[in-house]
């Protein structure tokens, strides 16, 4: 039998840091990551279709498929893809999510309903995805349109630092909001990929098996 890769993860491209250092921490050697562009996060309506053309493209080539992605944003259109290739993704409605944990996350919003998100990826590329993909570099008048709503920014820190803290402030003044700051580690990015790691071993054993037999 061939050096097979047991577990493909197709991921957001915005979690592809975390991911690689959750496989390098976790000595997952057989874990293969694919990411999709990060810009998508604008554009959730294209998600279903860019991952159901990546899991279809991977298949006959991985014993295992896992779909790194909360809904973030399709209106379960995603999921109505996942069901028909019969694969599982991360839970949750998005990233925000899953990093802070379900009830942790449930806690800040009912807090404050008025909250912009920031992950170490998002803070890392503020200017790229929010100021130059919203456009607001070009049209500063889009500023209160997109953000008059929100009152506050919450920069959810998967890897703390004080430059990061700093730039999640310059980021809230930015864009006129008050600033907070919650660590958060990988939460429940971890732990849904250590079970699908162990399902993807076991789906790759019983593989090993019948090709003996």
């Amino acid at each position: 039998m061939g050096a097979q890769p047991a577990f493909l993860v197709i991921a957001c491209g915005a979690l592809a840091r975390e991911i690689v250092a959750l496989r390098t921490l976790n000595n997952w050697p057989h874990m293969v990551v694919q990411c999709l562009p990060a810009e998508l996060h604008n554009r959730p309506e294209k998600i279903p279709a860019a991952v159901r053309a990546k899991i279809q493209a991977a298949r006959g080539r991985f014993t295992s498929i896992f779909v790194a992605y909360a809904d973030c944003g399709t209106g379960g259109l995603l999921d109505t893809v996942l069901a028909e290739e019969g694969v599982e993704r991360i839970p949750g409605a998005h990233c925000y999510e899953f990093f802070a944990g379900s009830s942790a996350f449930s806690e800040l919003a009912e807090a404050e309903l008025g909250t912009f998100y920031l992950t170490d990826f998002l803070l890392q590329h503020f200017e790229r995805l929010i100021i130059h993909g919203l456009g607001i570099d070009k049209h500063p008048e889009l500023l209160p349109l997109y953000f008059g709503n929100y009152t506050k920014l919450t920069y959810l820190a998967q890897v703390p630092s004080e430059e990061k803290t700093a730039a999640g402030r310059a980021a809230a003044q930015r864009l006129n909001l008050a600033f907070e700051t919650h660590i958060t580690g990988y939460g429940e990015l971890a732990s849904s990929l250590e079970r699908a790691h162990a399902n993807a071993n076991t789906t790759l054993t019983e593989s090993i098996i019948q090709w003996q037999n």
